[in-house]
């Protein structure tokens, strides 16, 4: 019913809970509603920026010149067989960039928690969580590598160990790319889409999981008297069931007999089939939601005061006295000139009377015409 009524242009208003503590709820506008005020805009763009920055160093230094001298084993002929290597961490200019970076989320975290309606709802917020995890990787980062200056008494077993948790981690630093969504509408659109449509992706992944097994299964006995085959057991065909499927198509394995070459085209084009089912459910609510966030944006901007009219009552009242004073001027005029206010209605009729004979003959002649 209400997305009937949304459809038939009755937007429903999302609710927005404030705080009841004015300085805190000027403060959550400014953080959490970029569009609410200039200052908030401002505290928007400066987020971007710095997601946008730390986004950019995560990926160039991974760079092979930009490469972490402390990730490299270096090996000599000391005592135990190995040399301590120098910590390059705290000189690193990506790692002062980055903490920078986390310097703001922080603050901005701390912030927008301090300044929230409900402390509970705040914590179980998707994107909140997000912004959690986005900087938990530095301070665990941080935390080693003190520990590791600290303590001199690891092997480089351990060491390995340490970096192969540390590399884990820091690849939690690419959910920070989701942070974006909070300041475009576009993201939030789809978002709001895969949600809606996570049914149709659960069939989705059934049908194809459905699809892996039976046709993996199949060339798999398509080509099992083929010496050069290049499925070697059934789930080892399932990378290929999955790339036929999709229509990818790597080509790193690929039927050989005729037999096998007829299971890939089925395979392919039940692939396609099965992907397009669902498309336009998803392309539907696709749009829904991108047409309600516009019809809301155009429903706001009617709500604002134009051409200057009355901003409150009192005004509305005061225009009124004042209309209702001047028509009294006029009809004091018009007692001066002698002139009755009858007479002035009588013309006034009588011209009406003009205007509608007029228009009626203009009708009969166009009926005439016909």
């Amino acid at each position: 019913m209400d997305r009937f009524r949304e459809d038939e242009g009755f937007i429903k208003e999302e609710e927005k809970p404030l705080p009841q503590n004015e300085f805190q709820k000027q403060v959550w506008l400014i953080f959490e509603y970029p569009e609410s005020s200039s200052p908030a805009r401002g505290i928007a763009i400066v987020s971007v920026i710095v997601i946008t920055i730390s986004i950019i160093t995560f990926c160039l230094e991974t760079l092979p010149e930009f490469r972490d001298e402390r990730e490299l084993p270096v090996t000599s002929r000391a005592v135990n067989g190995t040399q301590e290597r120098p910590s390059l961490t705290f000189s690193d200019p990506f790692f002062i960039i980055e903490t920078t970076c986390v310097i703001w989320f922080t603050f901005e975290l701390f912030v927008r928690f301090f300044a929230c309606p409900s402390k509970s709802e705040f914590s179980k917020t998707i994107m909140n969580i997000i912004d959690i995890m986005s900087i938990m990787p530095y301070f665990i980062t941080l935390g080693t590598e003190l520990a590791e200056q600290q303590g001199q008494e690891h092997n480089n077993g351990q060491q390995a160990m340490s970096l192969a948790i540390l590399r884990v981690i820091r690849l939690v630093r690419v959910f920070r790319i989701f942070k974006l969504s909070r300041h475009s509408k576009g993201l939030q659109i789809l978002g709001q889409t895969l949600k809606a449509s996570m049914r149709e992706l659960g069939l989705l992944i059934f049908f194809l999981f459905i699809g892996v097994i039976l046709f993996s299964s199949a060339v798999f006995f398509a080509e099992a008297d083929e010496p050069e085959s290049h499925f070697s057991s059934i789930p080892d065909a399932f990378w290929w069931a999955v790339v036929t499927m999709t229509t990818v198509g790597y080509g790193d394995m690929r039927p050989v007999t005729v037999g096998g070459k007829i299971v890939g085209s089925l395979c392919a084009i039940a692939g396609v089939l099965t992907i397009a089912l669902p498309v336009p459910v998803i392309v539907s609510n696709f749009n829904y939601f991108y047409h309600r966030e516009t019809d809301q944006d155009q429903a706001s901007l009617r709500e604002e005061p134009n051409n200057g009219g009355p901003s409150n009552p009192s005004e509305e009242l005061h225009g009124l006295r004042k209309s209702s004073t001047s028509n009294s001027k006029d009809g004091d005029h018009n007692e001066e000139t002698n002139i009755p206010v009858e007479k002035t209605n009588t013309k006034a009729n009588s011209r009406m009377d003009i205007k509608r004979s007029l228009y009626t003959f203009c009708l009969d002649a166009r009926e005439t015409d016909l």
